[in-house]
């Protein structure tokens, strides 16, 4: 081959070699792009969680369980998206863990400081730390041991031991509801200051017990072995059209009694 055909063959193959070069890059940086999308979508959660809180304590109290909502959906998409990707990580666990004390650890504890608050001081615009509100953080120290526990406990793959923190979260998140916007059942019948204290102890053990709950994650989708759980999300759906926005905190006293049934009457062994 003469001198100039080489030449020719040298510059097509590094040509290609650029080509394919680019390519692979692209690759590359498309498959770190989507191992991070779970990840992006608890960053969310975590942010949710935050912008919530601030706009507990500023007043703001629409957009309180608006953020609350973000963050859920946040929480519940990026486990589904990271197993429909193929994608998990230490970190993106590590990660969950962490945006769910915020939103479901931190925020309901904020919530149930707020509720006690209001009660103590007969007023939406109390001032200050109100000393006799701050128990209310005992849920916010009770999900942070229900997490860590939840992270090495393997028993806890389809069903849970003790209340999932974001049901517990949904629980506070509709008192807050009931009182804000007098939905269905009266706000004077949440913000009684015995009560609330006694939700408080109750909630926290339940974070922490070891009673067996059942989950909402389906295997699959027949009737048979997922009766609780269809049952529970009809009655739910119920509940949001004739209680509406009480049907949350209603609904996850529904939940526990199911899991009563099922504990006592359903489970054998």
């Amino acid at each position: 081959m003469s001198a100039i055909g080489q030449s020719a063959v040298r510059r097509f193959h590094v040509r290609w070699s650029c080509v394919l070069a680019a390519d692979s890059g692209l690759i590359n940086c498309g498959l770190i792009m989507k191992k991070h999308i779970p990840n992006v979508l608890t960053l969310i959660n975590l942010f949710a969680g935050c912008m919530a809180i601030l706009h507990l304590f500023n007043g703001e109290w629409l957009l309180v369980p608006v953020f609350a909502l973000i963050g859920l959906v946040g929480d519940a998409t990026d486990g589904i998206v990271a197993r429909t990707l193929g994608v998990h990580s230490e970190l993106g666990k590590e990660l969950d863990s962490l945006a769910d004390m915020v939103t479901f650890g931190v925020l309901p504890g904020a919530t149930l400081y707020h509720l006690i608050a209001v009660t103590y001081t007969g007023s939406l615009d109390y001032e200050g730390v109100v000393w006799a509100a701050v128990p209310g953080f005992l849920v916010t120290i009770f999900s942070a041991l229900r997490l860590a526990k939840f992270n090495i406990d393997e028993r806890q793959t389809s069903d849970f031991m003790g209340l999932a923190t974001p049901a517990n979260a949904g629980f506070f998140m509709g008192l807050y509801l009931i009182v804000h916007f007098q939905t269905f059942i009266p706000a004077a019948w949440v913000l009684n200051l015995p009560l609330l204290y006694i939700l408080t102890v109750v909630f926290s053990y339940f974070l922490i017990s070891e009673i067996r709950m059942f989950g909402l994650k389906f295997k699959q989708w027949k009737w048979q072995n997922n009766e609780l759980p269809y049952i529970f999300l009809i009655i739910c759906v119920l509940l949001i059209l004739f209680i509406h926005l009480a049907a949350f905190s209603i609904g996850i006293l529904t939940y526990l009694s199911l899991v009563l049934v099922d504990n006592v009457f359903l489970r054998k062994g």
